[in-house]
């Protein structure tokens, strides 16, 4: 993919700069404030107690929480396709995915169940089509809010943002070392990956359960935007 060109900067600033009445600044150093109470939230708080304020809060948005072992992703995945009477899934092409047991072999199982395997490719052109028909869409977590209840997901050509978005329901998988405390931490992240040069992907979802809408006199509606129901699986792996 090839970046875009930015043309005609200096002399648009300058504009801007002489209509405000002031010199152009080039560079602005970043201030460095006294109190930072953002980053005293959870600021102890262990893994455990980090993934009981998580679970609490997807209370609150309508996801279920369910836990295993490494071992037990790809039964919790199945028995969660049970719950949703799921025909087909359409999953990233994330070797993540397989490393916790969404392998070859669980696709066959699939099968045999006549639930219908998708892998999300990134040279097909059926993509938005399988996404739009499938029961369920399955990613796995890059970082994980524990005080929002929220998955990260940093999508790529392998790794498409519509998997997350058009099917009725969702399925993360979400590795208990993922969680941090809130938005300040994963905000840093991606911070600190751009300031060591990592090229980050244009788009980056945080996504808070199913999709909620209360724009209309307040009235509260499910999946208007995005999935009616989701599932978070969080994996021991630590």
């Amino acid at each position: 993919m090839s970046r875009g060109t930015v043309q005609n900067r200096k002399s648009f600033l300058n504009n801007i700069a002489e209509k405000m009445g002031r010199a152009r600044v080039d560079h602005v150093e970043r201030p460095v404030y006294k109190h930072r109470p953002q980053w005293d939230v959870y600021a102890n708080a262990t893994p455990d107690e980090l993934l009981d304020v998580f679970k609490e809060q997807c209370q609150h948005i309508h996801t279920d929480v369910i836990e295993v072992e490494k071992s037990g992703v790809a039964k919790a995945v199945a028995e969660t396709f049970g719950r949703y009477q799921a025909q087909s899934y359409l999953m990233w092409d994330d070797p993540r995915l397989k490393d916790v047991g969404l392998d070859d072999r669980f696709q066959e199982q699939m099968k045999q169940l006549d639930v219908d395997t998708f892998i999300w490719d990134p040279e097909s052109d059926e993509n938005i089509r399988v996404a739009e028909q499938a029961t369920v869409g399955i990613t796995y977590s890059d970082m994980t809010l524990a005080e929002s209840g929220t998955v990260v997901l940093f999508s790529s050509s392998e790794k498409g943002r519509a998997v997350s978005l058009l099917p009725e329901t969702y399925i993360a998988i979400i590795p208990k070392s993922s969680l941090v405390p809130r938005m300040t931490q994963a905000t840093y992240e991606i911070h600190q990956r751009v300031e060591n040069g990592e090229r980050l992907p244009s788009c980056i979802n945080f996504i808070s359960g199913p999709s909620n809408s209360a724009d209309i006199e307040m009235s509260l509606v499910v999946g208007v935007h995005g999935p009616v129901k989701a599932t978070y699986i969080v994996f021991d792996d630590e």
